[in-house]
């Protein structure tokens, strides 16, 4: 029997080797719609990671949400924070060219060498507060602050990223989405409560703080229900190898 020929909305895509002056090469990550793949700059050499995403998988909520974090990444510009450096746009896929960061997460960092010295979780600490201060005083808050959304580059240095669930607020404007990881989420997330904005990403700098120290998160549970009450209750240890200068660090988890 012969077979017959593929639909092109069947038809597999044909991997492509380059997109306007970057070469692509392997891939380093895939989602839902989305892959990631590290290219290299044509002219300069430079490494980037491109973020290749396929329309044709977008429904409205996603396609709103995609262009608001696109938005939203072109307006941050702190070397603590991965850079959006170029847009691509063609009829069946956007191309995100971002900063590529070779380190890593800090999440797999701790899990293969384990909770970090308090003088390296300080370092680390006052960068991501310099680059979550650099989004507040846009009025932009990320919503989403884990150890799996902080990279490390070459250096050892911090680049938050993953602006999926950023968004604009304004002052006194009240928002009242559930966004982000659980672990990470602040109590009035779990209650249901109305936000102002920063202080969702306040909550979860502490829980950040914590992970860095102690390696291990402050709440956790064995089902969402007891995770929740945890977090309300702000109930957590306090590690026995924690310096005493650090209890006033813990203060931003429990406040």
């Amino acid at each position: 029997m012969t077979e017959r020929p593929k639909s092109a909305a069947t038809r597999p895509k044909t991997q492509i080797s380059s997109i306007g002056h970057y070469d692509l090469e392997k891939n380093i990550g895939e989602g839902n719609f989305a892959k990631v793949r590290l290219a290299r700059h044509t002219i300069t050499g430079q490494q980037v990671a491109i973020k290749i995403i396929d329309k044709a998988k977008l429904d409205k909520a996603t396609s709103k949400k995609l262009f608001r974090e696109v938005r939203i990444m072109r307006l941050l510009n702190h070397k603590h924070i991965v850079k959006l450096y170029e847009v691509i746009d063609t009829p069946d896929e956007l191309f995100l060219v971002m900063e590529y960061v070779s380190g890593g997460e800090i999440f797999d960092y701790l899990v293969a060498h384990g909770r970090m010295k308090e003088k390296e979780a300080r370092k680390h600490f006052r960068q991501i507060i310099g680059a979550v201060a650099h989004c507040h005083q846009l009025h932009i808050i990320h919503r989403d602050l884990k150890a799996e959304n902080l990279l490390l580059d070459e250096n050892m240095n911090v680049k938050i990223a993953d602006f999926g669930f950023s968004n604009q607020f304004s002052p006194g404007q009240k928002l009242n989405t559930w966004c982000g990881s659980p672990p990470y989420a602040a109590p009035e997330l779990f209650q249901g409560k109305e936000y102002s904005g920063p202080e969702v990403d306040i909550w979860s700098l502490g829980v950040v703080l914590y992970v860095l120290v102690c390696g291990s998160l402050p709440f956790d549970g064995s089902n969402l229900a007891k995770l929740r009450a945890r977090v309300i209750a702000g109930k957590f240890q306090i590690p026995f190898y924690m310096s005493p200068g650090n209890d006033i660090l813990m203060l931003i988890v429990k406040n």
